[in-house]
């Protein structure tokens, strides 16, 4: 099992970037894709972008696609989201979950999840 703990989210204006990390304060990321998903006040939470536990392979969802970017810490334990060229409409919740195996765009494939970051982007 793994414990999964965000970090890095604020309040920036638009245009402005953040970096979101997702580390695992019990057990190892080692086996575990890792996935970011946000979640806006009255909305569905979504996919935001994915990689595979070794780090080869990342997918994003295309509203974020071309600004940001998903990849791997060197200790294998902690997870990046780079934001940049931020919008008011990637004001969310922004949550890491982990699951063994394959990566997916499914929130419902993931079995660990944070506690959620709060990005809030001003116009």
């Amino acid at each position: 099992q793994v414990q999964l703990v965000e970090s890095g989210g604020g309040l920036v204006q638009a245009g402005g970037s953040l970096r979101l990390s997702c580390a695992t304060s019990r057990g190892t990321f080692s086996n575990y894709a890792i996935g970011w998903f946000r979640q806006a006040p009255g909305k569905e939470r979504e996919f935001v972008a994915r990689i595979t536990w070794t780090g080869t392979y990342t997918n994003y969802a295309d509203s974020v696609k071309g600004r940001f970017t998903i990849s791997r810490g060197n200790d294998q334990n902690t997870v990046y989201l780079q934001m940049n060229s931020l919008k008011p409409e990637d004001t969310a919740v922004y949550y890491c979950a982990a699951r063994r195996g394959g990566s997916s765009d499914a929130s419902i494939a993931y079995n660990y999840w944070g506690q959620g970051t709060q990005v809030t982007v001003s116009s």
